[in-house]
């Protein structure tokens, strides 16, 4: 599904501070699985990340989706294709704070089937009814995190970028999480950017990265 050919993220080239957040990566990704992205804080992890998703574009390199280069695409393109294909879960939930849990996660939604589907999204992921109704501010940072986690898979996407997505969560909870991201899985590609290993336990891959560089 994604191949990466000798991709490198540079930050304030031509200057002192010249700093390579990824290395002349190259990495090929099938097309379904849990694949975990691990390593320290700022080893390019969650860049690698956003490269894949079109929210970063390569300083060099080249990134196929599918056998189409994404570094070539318009902006239109690449917006459709995040909306449509892929679903994003990051660390900080981004929830709009005047919409309740269910508009939250119909506010993704491309169409009015998908959006029918935020009930059901929100009980698989522990939520009860009575929690429906509530705004973010009125939910707890956990139950913030899985309204995000319900938006993410409201369209049926193909791709799901999950950048530390059990970070606010207690032990039970991400457990309940990685579960119901690894059952996405069985058919569609999920990658998750993680400190923690543990949460990886079920994952098909691990991909450890330091300095910008995988590890062999």
């Amino acid at each position: 599904m994604f191949e990466m050919k000798n991709v490198s993220m540079i930050y304030d080239m031509n200057t002192d501070a010249m700093t390579y957040a990824l290395k002349s990566v190259d990495l090929e990704l099938p097309d379904r699985g849990l694949v975990g992205i691990i390593g320290p804080s700022g080893s390019g992890k969650s860049t690698l990340m956003y490269c894949l998703s079109t929210l970063k574009e390569p300083t060099e390199g080249s990134i196929l989706y599918n056998g189409k280069e994404l570094t070539h695409v318009g902006n239109r393109e690449r917006e459709q294709l995040r909306r449509r294909e892929f679903g994003f879960i990051f660390q900080k939930h981004y929830l709009v704070p005047y919409m309740n849990a269910v508009d939250n996660v119909q506010v993704g939604a491309v169409d009015k089937a998908a959006a029918a589907k935020a009930p059901d999204f929100l009980r698989e992921l522990g939520l009860s009814e009575k929690e429906f109704g509530k705004k973010p501010a009125k939910l707890s940072g956990g139950q913030c995190q899985r309204v995000a986690i319900a938006r993410a898979m409201i369209n049926d996407p193909k791709v799901i970028f999950a950048d530390e997505p059990t970070a606010s969560l207690d032990h039970e909870n991400a457990y309940n999480v990685m579960s119901i991201l690894k059952e996405y899985s069985d058919d569609r590609l999920v990658l998750v950017v993680t400190h923690d290993k543990s949460i990886l336990k079920d994952a098909e891959r691990i991909i450890e990265i330091w300095d910008g560089e995988l590890s062999r």
